[in-house]
């Protein structure tokens, strides 16, 4: 399929999303939106990628949501976005798939909170974080007052959303809202080591390891540590658990099957 506002290149098991809507800095509307829902689904589906990149064509990574769209939006049209944003962000945290956000520029409201959605963050020296809706008289639509407090706390996740102000990436990096600062142009090949080293894990495990996180942190620890059991138990039914196992003893690199 070809999409109007993003790209999507594959190389061996790992995709890469660029969302390439420079004249507006990559700012999401209805149909980048739309374009990002069917291509998650699309990479979801395709067995042979185990890992993604998302990241931004040019200066930013995504400079927020489109304003001149939401200027005139009624109170439903604003919610069936904020549904929208909040529905692909689930699908990319839910994912089978491991999520790495290329952050090689502006990622401000929107643009936060779907790097937010992804499980690692490696971010260029020169961006620009931060959800600053407060200044245009809104707060946070895709789940950014939610799950900024849940990736830094609740003291700098206040601070944060109650002025708006925006902080670098060594900023980011010391509150624990991204994983790694890399110079800008060492981002991409970075990012694309990292995501091949995560497609020599077992996809299966990788999958199980994201659920118990996301479901983990949302209930009380005897409940989390529960489902940690029942999940480590299943693990003794894979192909994949027999040869990592195996590969450890015999001193050689595993090699996964997803099964």
């Amino acid at each position: 399929m070809s999409y109007k506002h993003l790209i999507l290149e594959k190389k061996d098991a790992v995709a890469t999303i660029k969302i390439h809507r420079p004249e507006a800095l990559n700012a999401l509307n209805k149909d980048v939106l739309t374009e990002l829902t069917v291509v998650v689904k699309e990479l979801e589906k395709d067995t042979n990628v185990k890992a993604v990149i998302l990241t931004g064509e040019g200066k930013a990574f995504i400079a927020g949501a489109d304003i001149k769209q939401m200027k005139d939006m009624t109170m439903l049209e604003a919610k069936q976005f904020a549904e929208q944003g909040h529905q692909l962000l689930s699908m990319i945290e839910q994912s089978r798939l491991p999520y790495i956000a290329a952050v090689n520029g502006y990622a401000l409201g929107g643009g936060c909170e779907v790097m937010m959605a992804c499980d690692i963050i490696l971010a260029s020296a020169q961006a620009k974080i931060g959800q600053p809706e407060t200044n245009l008289g809104i707060h946070p639509g895709f789940g950014g007052t939610q799950r900024l407090p849940r990736l830094v706390g609740i003291t700098k996740a206040k601070e944060l959303l109650l002025t708006g102000d925006p902080i670098d990436a060594h900023e980011a990096l010391r509150i624990g809202l991204i994983n790694k600062v890399v110079e800008p142009e060492k981002l991409l090949t970075e990012a694309e080591a990292l995501a091949q080293k995560l497609t020599q894990k077992s996809g299966i495990q990788t999958s199980f390891i994201k659920a118990l996180v996301n479901k983990g942190i949302n209930i009380d620890l005897p409940s989390a540590c529960s489902l940690e059991i029942a999940s480590f138990s299943s693990c003794f039914a894979t192909e994949d658990q027999k040869e990592g196992m195996s590969a450890f003893l015999e001193k050689r690199k595993p090699s996964f099957k997803e099964k």
